[in-house]
């Protein structure tokens, strides 16, 4: 946990297209001594910076960012893994006498940083047998009679982390979600978390919005580059959001237009999800910003946090 002499530790959180990475640029542009963690279980992969909205470069000569660009899309990448990054990076920002922001993205990563979340350990045998079997819904099937509390917390659709709990599950001979207290406390640590709240129809076209703004951009030609990459992209980088429906789209399975709606879609309802993992934390302060501007109702809150 945090040390008493520690700087500051801030959160702001919300779902995807929030308005959060322009709060917190704006936040550490006021203060000066305040660099920003990036914590996007996405934004860790070089080379893929369109579609995850990764900070650009001239905002990251602006403001010292931590834990992009740490591993190749074409490697696996865990969530301990970035926990054990984000605590280096916490380390550097502490001893240089600066504050972190974090800015949440990914819900596990955040809880795993903030709330030092033990992992069980790995069995990669098993994992290759399970990434093997392509039908998610019989894996989620087989969680829920082996782990039900797990099955209860997963989302259906969410093969990465059936497969994690499975793995756990048949490597340990115990439940995944007997690996440590996990998510479902929240025990006092110190961190400040605010998160930035719309409306579901208001968000939904501000997610429209910024997929039209990355296609403009070149997010097919993003894709186009990444599926050259010898060896190809790991298969986490290859589902996420924008990426998989382009890979469809340069595979000739459907048109431009088709994709963009089917990211338009599912970011959608990824930000449902992301809504849904924080609401069931209660230390975090909610503002409500629909119809309103988030730098304006939202940078105070962040700022006088630090103070705090």
């Amino acid at each position: 946990m945090r040390s008493a002499d520690a700087p500051r530790r801030v959160v702001i959180l919300g779902p995807t297209a929030s308005g959060k990475s322009a709060v917190a640029m704006h936040v550490a542009a006021m203060r000066n001594d305040v660099d920003i963690v990036a914590v996007d279980a996405m934004q860790v992969y070089r080379h893929m910076n369109i579609g995850t909205a990764k900070p650009t470069t001239e905002d990251r000569s602006r403001v010292p960012h931590h834990c992009l660009d740490l591993v190749e899309p074409t490697e696996r990448f865990t969530a301990t893994q970035f926990q054990t990054a984000a605590a280096r990076a916490l380390d550097v920002i502490h001893a240089a006498g600066r504050s972190a922001l974090l800015v949440g993205g990914t819900g596990l990563y955040l809880t795993a940083v903030i709330d030092e979340l033990v992992f069980p350990g790995e069995w990669p045998e098993i994992r290759a047998e399970l990434e093997a079997d392509l039908d998610t819904l019989g894996l989620y099937r087989r969680l829920a009679e082996l782990d039900p509390p797990a099955a209860e917390r997963i989302d259906p659709n969410n093969r990465r982390r059936i497969v994690r709990a499975l793995e756990v599950c048949l490597g340990s001979g115990g439940r995944f979600s007997d690996s440590g207290p996990g998510t479902a406390t929240f025990p006092e640590n110190g961190v400040v978390q605010i998160g930035i709240r719309w409306s579901r129809d208001e968000l939904s076209q501000r997610i429209a919005a910024r997929v039209d703004q990355m296609i403009a951009e070149g997010l097919v030609d993003e894709v186009r580059a990444l599926l050259s990459l010898d060896p190809p992209l790991s298969r986490t980088a290859a589902q996420a959001l924008g990426y998989k429906e382009m890979i469809d789209h340069l595979a000739g399975r459907v048109p431009l237009s088709v994709a963009r709606d089917e990211i338009v879609l599912r970011t959608t309802q990824f930000a449902v999800r992301q809504e849904r993992w924080y609401r069931r934390d209660p230390r975090i302060r909610w503002l409500d910003v629909t119809g309103g501007d988030p730098l304006r109702l939202v940078t105070p809150a962040v700022v006088a946090a630090f103070g705090e």
